[in-house]
């Protein structure tokens, strides 16, 4: 089995899709030998430290954010992946918490869009948390049930709405961005050398312990000189990362809970995927321990992050023991730029450079989660 994936990896044609095959597949399941884990703060020749802009972002400001100071981010490189960063969990114990919520409880809210929304009509999705909570409550308690709309719920977008019809964005689609996910994205993008960043468009992906996320490269933003930011939370995923062609070779990574990933430069649109997400063993709480409940220290007065009752963090809970969240956010726009057929106010849209595999596969009936 080793000596497959091993093979996979130095065949050129058609690598990456054997890859994806290899850790996707249920019977027999893979083995894990190959995957690189950030985690261990082990550098090779394939992996290396990445030095940060540490005194980019003062401790308070950070703190803000729900981050340690950035001297004691850990932060890696691959061999051969300039502008790849990856930033083992950076976050405070007990900030995470704050992000889960959000991205259950406040980012699906209307006037923001969601999977649901392509079959639902909009009074059934207003507030999938309510519509929710009693039977992720339920689940803690090992009663089955059917499945809640928010385990239903599969990508949400934000600030920019990403039309998946068309493959654009539009100035007629934009509701105002998270402030708190703001915070957090320009303080990441601060220390990793874009201070001009500007989170204008995000994508939440939701998954369950049989998703996946099929090849693909992000490149619909009109402005791909600046990073893709990536924040993974709750249960951990197998992440590979390729090449500027789709079947260039690929490289296996875990992403854990609180891990932030930034492709940037030369890495913005390398073709990446999502094969699998890797359940806790039977022996071991499901919860990741950096999603376990804990004392949280005050935060300063003008934090973005607040902190989570124990009532919201109980439904949390319920979903995230078997899900993982992740959030990405993006530049669309060049500084001062403005939309093609906007500059007199007529509402044109961005074209995308080409349709990735993941805005493809949204579309379709059947997609990498199953149907909408």
């Amino acid at each position: 089995m080793i000596k497959m994936a091993a093979s996979m990896v130095e065949h050129g044609e058609d690598a990456f899709r054997k890859l994806f095959k290899f850790y996707k597949r249920r019977s027999p399941p893979p083995d894990f030998i190959d995957v690189i884990d950030f985690a261990k703060g082990v550098t090779n020749g394939k992996v290396l430290r990445t030095e940060l802009s540490a005194t980019s972002v003062s401790d308070t400001a950070a703190r803000c954010a729900g981050l340690h100071p950035v001297h004691h981010w850990k932060a890696f490189g691959l061999e051969g992946h300039p502008g790849f960063i990856f930033i083992t969990n950076p976050f405070l114990p007990g900030s995470q918490q704050h992000w889960v919520k959000q991205c259950l409880k406040v980012y699906p809210q209307k006037p923001n869009i969601c999977n649901l929304d392509m079959h639902m009509p909009t009074s059934e999705t207003q507030n999938l948390w309510e519509q929710s909570k009693d039977q992720l409550r339920r689940k803690r308690a090992g009663k089955r049930e059917p499945k809640s709309l928010l385990e239903k719920l599969r990508w949400v977008t934000l600030g920019y709405h990403y039309n998946w019809d068309t493959k654009t964005y539009s100035p007629a689609h934009h509701t105002p961005f998270p402030s708190d996910l703001h915070t957090l994205a320009a303080r990441v993008a601060t220390a990793c050398g874009f201070p001009s960043f500007s989170s204008e468009a995000g994508i939440l992906n939701y998954y369950h312990l049989d998703s996946s996320l099929g090849i693909h490269v992000d490149e619909s933003e009109l402005d791909h000189s600046q990073p893709l930011l990536s924040f993974s939370f709750g249960q951990s995923a197998v992440f590979l990362l390729g090449g500027m062609r789709r079947e260039d070779p690929a490289t296996a990574m875990f992403m854990h809970s609180g891990d932030i990933m930034v492709m940037s430069g030369p890495s913005r649109l390398r073709y990446h995927a999502v094969p699998r997400i890797v359940a806790a063993s039977p022996a071991e709480d499901p919860l990741p321990p950096c999603l376990l409940p804990r004392l949280q220290p005050d935060p300063p007065e003008d934090s973005a992050v607040g902190p989570v009752s124990r009532e919201d963090w109980e439904v949390c809970a319920g979903y995230i023991r078997s899900s993982r969240v992740n959030v990405t956010v993006r530049q669309v726009l060049e500084a001062g730029g403005v939309f093609p057929g906007d500059r007199g106010g007529g509402g044109g849209a961005v074209t995308s450079g080409g349709a990735s595999g993941r805005e493809r596969d949204l579309k379709r009936k059947k997609s990498p989660y199953g149907d909408f």
